[in-house]
């Protein structure tokens, strides 16, 4: 079953096409357009419809074949068309994959997407090396950053977005930890509870309200960061998330 005038912002993992998720899987199966990365793999492109149209859209390594003001425009063309969008991105789209850009023009255009995640190039990375990235002898947190920044976007040292796992049910010696570090009173905090889940919770809060903030349902995660300022309402990400079709 097909949902007409969607884009899908999926994951490729890091190549290996059995590393999929069902659902990236699925919905390449019924795409009409294929919208991918140059660093997708043939063997993932593979797994598209056979009548689905695939384009490249990629910029790598200064070679840039379409901006992204064009990719944009062509997810939201595409889509207002009634075609089954899939727009493919390496590793996971939400991990240095400019989905914000994205997501927010789509947004402005009125054009619902949804977005399935993928396995990260770290965690691919960490697993041939049969090397856990948080054994708990030796390191507690991880750090990913990029050696490519936007024009006039953020300095090379910038404040990175920061994931709590496990943060427990009161987030008071969280939020005096943060403060004590630096952090001001007005940064974006989201406490997610039983993230991608039919039961799931989001409360967005700032620092300074962090330690009122329920908890909800375990497991919970607490994110923290600048990216997180532009975030729709809680209530739109799950009227959007009540909207999705499982039969796609």
């Amino acid at each position: 079953m097909k949902t007409p005038a969607k884009v899908f912002l999926v994951g490729a993992g890091p190549g290996d096409p059995e590393l999929l998720t069902v659902r990236a899987a699925r919905l390449l199966k019924h795409a009409d357009v294929v919208l991918y990365d140059d660093l997708v793999t043939e063997a993932v492109l593979e797994l598209a419809a056979p009548n689905a149209r695939r384009e490249n859209v990629g910029k790598r390594c200064g070679a840039k074949k379409i901006t992204q003001a064009e990719i944009n425009q062509l997810m939201i063309d595409e889509a207002r068309q009634g075609h089954h969008v899939v727009r493919l991105k390496s590793g996971d789209p939400l991990v240095f994959g400019r989905a914000a850009e994205e997501m927010d023009a789509l947004r402005e255009a009125g054009v619902e997407f949804e977005v399935v995640p993928g396995i990260t190039a770290a965690f691919a990375a960490a697993s041939a090396l049969q090397c856990s990235l948080t054994d708990r002898r030796a390191a507690s947190s991880i750090v990913f950053s990029s050696g490519h920044h936007a024009t006039g976007g953020p300095p090379a040292i910038a404040e990175p977005t920061r994931v709590v796992y496990m943060p427990g049910r009161d987030f008071s010696a969280l939020a005096a930890e943060w403060k004590q570090a630096g952090l001001p009173d007005d940064l974006p905090c989201i406490a997610i509870s039983r993230a991608a889940q039919p039961d799931q919770q989001i409360a967005h809060t700032t620092l300074g309200e962090l330690a009122r903030t329920d908890a909800g349902p375990a497991p919970t995660l607490v994110l923290a960061g600048w990216a997180f300022q532009k975030m729709p309402a809680a209530s739109e990400i799950e009227a959007a998330l009540a909207s999705l079709s499982v039969d796609e």
